[in-house]
């Protein structure tokens, strides 16, 4: 039997932007402590996530965006690059491993050696837009995975799927009009970063909610949007962004999830997967900031993965 894998590396918790930002390390660390507590963590297989080359970095994003991130890792302190996001002397080496998790999560899963996957990786990345880092991300690891498994596995069609209290603006951005890729999603609104209502592409199935929104719903939405959308689109792998910030403990949403409604969706979408794609499923962590909840809802996502 194929195990799940989990993916991260000691640079992304080596990544902070002050003792004050809700982006912490501490993330991490409460996800740690709960699989190991609840018995989960040796039914994972673990791996040191390395780091993204920057070929498959830059099918997601701008090359001269790249090298100005590069450039821009200040020798002690912080560097900001956005309202809410900055660099401190280890942010680029935690890109590059939170990128590298999810596209060497996805050659594992291609060649069969996992069933599926999760990377514990921060810093997240759904905000990263082609050539901008916003909202506590700079490298859009989801997008860089989907468009590394069309280009190196010979794939025709992968989904993404998104259910973050916020909506995905940078993977929509990327991905936007590539009809090899189909993006569903809900989220808060209206919220930030208040996009995903206008001009939105053919290959997003975005569904707004209001502040508020229990599981209820959101389970009405993943079956009767999210999946017929799915099946019609057919795709041979799944790409998820993995937050878990709509739970109805965090303080940074106003929706009302709880972690059985993040087993439901997990459940649902692997049956998408096993369906159309073998099973094959790379998700990775995106918001939570409820150290409690993440680490529960955390494990109840991996718990309906691994099938235990």
């Amino acid at each position: 039997m194929l195990h799940t894998g989990f993916f991260t590396h000691r640079a992304c918790a080596a990544h902070e932007m002050g003792s004050w930002h809700p982006e912490s390390p501490e993330r991490l660390a409460a996800i740690h402590d709960h699989l190991i507590s609840t018995g989960i963590a040796p039914h994972l297989e673990h791996f040191d996530a390395p780091a993204a080359p920057e070929e498959a970095i830059a099918r997601a994003h701008d090359a001269s965006y790249i090298g100005k991130l590069k450039t821009s890792v200040p020798q002690q302190g912080y560097c900001p690059v956005d309202p809410d996001t900055s660099m401190n002397p280890h942010t680029f080496d935690a890109a590059l491993r939170s990128a590298g998790a999810v596209v060497e999560a996805t050659d594992r899963v291609m060649a069969r050696e996992l069933a599926n996957a999760f990377c514990a990786v921060r810093p997240p990345g759904h905000h990263a837009r082609k050539a901008a880092a916003m909202g506590f991300c700079f490298f859009n690891n989801v997008a860089i995975g989907a468009r590394h498994a069309l280009a190196t596995h010979g794939l025709e069609r992968v989904a993404v799927v998104d259910f973050d209290v916020h909506h995905g603006n940078g993977t929509e951005e990327i991905l936007a009009g590539d009809e090899r890729a189909l993006m569903v999603s809900f989220f808060q609104h209206p919220f930030y970063p208040y996009t995903g209502t206008e001009h939105v592409a053919k290959n997003m199935v975005n569904v707004p909610l209001p502040a508020g929104t229990r599981g209820d719903v959101v389970r009405q939405v993943v079956d009767e949007v999210w999946l017929p959308r799915l099946r019609e689109f057919r795709p041979q792998m799944l790409f998820i962004s993995a937050g878990f910030d709509a739970h109805r403990e965090d303080d940074l949403g106003q929706m009302g999830l709880v972690e059985s409604d993040y087993s439901y969706i997990t459940l649902r979408l692997m049956e998408i997967a096993e369906e159309f794609g073998a099973g094959r499923i790379v998700s990775s962590l995106e918001g939570g900031y409820n150290l409690s909840a993440l680490a529960r809802s955390v494990g109840a996502h991996l718990k309906t993965l691994a099938q235990l």
